[in-house]
């Protein structure tokens, strides 16, 4: 025997459904790579993840854009501080949600405008 759900449909409360994140205005969803911790120098020096530096921008895989978005899409590599960012956690993975404007750079494959340096 089902229970009434508490909307008032005739059907069984459903706890465990899985909904679709929808971001709006003019908001990214980011996902930063786990593999950005440690770096290499140039010279092949290893250098951990907690090391002191200068404020560091972040590389982070665009997942979701709002409706209002009007230069990345999904699946650009975009650059921004991670420091001044949202941090969200979904089913135990974490994303950072972000204004586009506060997007430094877009790494694409797009060949618009861009300054000759690749990734």
């Amino acid at each position: 025997m089902s229970e009434p759900n508490t909307a008032g449909n005739a059907g069984p409360l459903q706890t465990d459904a899985k909904l679709e994140i929808q971001m709006l205005h003019d908001r990214v969803l980011v996902r930063i790579p786990q593999d950005d911790g440690e770096r290499r120098s140039t010279g092949g020096i290893v250098i951990p993840a907690t090391a002191q530096v200068a404020r560091r921008l972040s590389w982070g895989n665009v997942l979701g854009v709002g409706n209002n978005v009007r230069n990345v899409k999904v699946g650009d590599r975009v650059l921004f501080n991670a420091e001044e960012q949202l941090e969200v956690e979904v089913q135990g993975t974490s994303y950072l949600v972000l204004r586009e404007r506060d997007i430094h750079a877009v790494a694409s494959e797009r060949t618009e405008h861009g300054t000759g340096l690749y990734l």
